[in-house]
């Protein structure tokens, strides 16, 4: 075939065997999600067909190769993709590196693990440099009655929603990225606490909740714990969920985008509130054992 005979666009199954040797793991509903997502916008024939074209299927490539490589989530994937231009989505590893400088890392590179036991910690800073000698202590002020110290707050995390966030890790991606071995993820796997997202053949696919769940045991470990003390957790969270579906299912069952973004806003306020009862009540059930 010659070069005025080749299609001047490619159908989204045409792009998927383009890609499929490069990214195993890359499927039909994984471009579609990323097209959900505002990272892609391929044009569309008049029946609602995709057409990609060259710009359409690097710019595809390299949000896989950030995904797959440097596990970055989509919201900073998203985020990159605004400054990038054309000659740079061309080349998905000098993309990421010139912007090395805005990884959630600090250092344009997927976290690594750090300290001993149970896999380590998951961090992304270099070792400080050696403290300074300290100066000597000032003597001791006159004793005072102690007052309940009260904590600082801490930074608000991001809201969470019941849709992936499109991250796939296989794995030993997902050991490596958390700090893992492969017998402390086959524990997690035992005691329920880690599912797979997806399956694509023999490979077992990850997405981002997978990976906070591992990251979080991760430190657990350091702190002593063992798989089988957090399965409290996961039973916590399924009470819970069952509680928060008697009010999300209304909205649910209307079967329309309006309904289904607000129960994804509810979803996030309830989690919220959550989240700040248990702190709440923890304290409050070890203040006594901690001031005695």
């Amino acid at each position: 075939m010659t070069a005025d005979m080749s299609p001047s666009h490619l159908s989204i199954g045409e792009v998927l065997d383009q890609l499929h040797d490069e990214f195993p793991d890359i499927t039909i509903s994984k471009i579609r999600f990323l097209e959900s997502q505002g990272l892609i916008d391929p044009e569309r024939t008049p029946s609602g067909y995709r057409k990609f074209y060259e710009p359409d299927v690097a710019r595809l490539r390299w949000i896989l190769y950030q995904q797959k490589e440097h596990f970055l989530p989509l919201k900073v994937i998203k985020e990159r993709l605004e400054h990038l231009d054309a000659d740079e989505l061309a080349d998905p590893t000098a993309a990421y590196e010139s912007s090395a400088e805005e990884s959630p890392t600090g250092n344009g590179s997927a976290p690594r693990p750090n300290g001993a036991g149970g896999g380590g910690a998951v961090t992304a800073t270099e070792e400080p440099a050696e403290a300074p000698e300290p100066e000597p202590a000032p003597e001791p002020a006159p004793e005072s009655p102690a007052r309940p110290v009260t904590p600082a707050p801490a930074p608000e995390p991001e809201p969470r929603t019941a849709a992936s966030g499109g991250l796939s890790l296989t794995r030993e991606e997902l050991a490596r990225a958390a700090g893992l071995d492969d017998a402390q993820v086959a524990e997690l796997e035992s005691f329920g606490l880690l599912t797979p997202q997806t399956r694509s053949g023999d490979q077992v696919l990850y997405d981002e909740e997978g990976l906070t769940v591992a990251r979080t045991a991760a430190e657990f470990y350091l702190h002593g714990f063992e798989a089988r003390h957090l399965r409290m957790y996961k039973h916590f969270a399924e009470r819970e969920a069952g509680l928060f579906e008697q009010v999300l299912m209304a909205y649910v069952r209307q079967r329309n985008p309006q309904a289904r973004a607000k129960a994804q806003r509810e979803l996030a306020e309830l989690s919220k509130l959550g989240r700040d009862l248990r702190a709440a009540l923890l304290v409050t059930a070890l203040r006594g054992s901690l001031t005695e």
